[in-house]
């Protein structure tokens, strides 16, 4: 993998997580998405009308247009487990810090095991 494509897949990742973070804030802002098609069509006007998600929705597309660029010139098979463990990672760091989430000693080793495999993979 090239420099320019790891640093591409860190961004990637990077606004990945950064959108589920704030999806997730305006999805709870909204009070949640409504579980009956009654509801539904209600919910979904208040999650646009969230900043919060939209701001969100328009990572998560930008993380996309980004990641099209890594798989059109990376080999798939170290970017993707690279793209995968990083958003793994700092989406479950994330949601601790950000939502106050709980986190057990078996999910920290998860991680560092995570961890080591990016490791891994990165390295030449």
């Amino acid at each position: 993998m090239t420099t320019s494509g790891l640093y591409l897949v860190i961004l990637s990742a990077g606004l990945t997580v950064t959108a589920n973070i704030l999806l997730r804030i305006g999805i709870i802002r909204a009070g949640g998405l409504g579980g009956n098609p009654a509801e539904l069509l209600n919910s979904l006007f208040r999650l646009v009308s969230q900043p919060s998600f939209d701001i969100g929705f328009l990572l998560y597309g930008l993380a996309s247009l980004v990641w099209f660029r890594v798989i059109s010139t990376e080999p798939l098979n170290i970017a993707y487990p690279l793209l995968v463990s990083m958003t793994f990672v700092l989406v479950t760091l994330g949601a601790t810090v950000v939502f106050h989430e709980s986190m057990t000693f078996r999910q920290l080793a998860g991680l560092a095991v995570v961890l080591t495999g990016i490791v891994l993979i990165s390295g030449k």
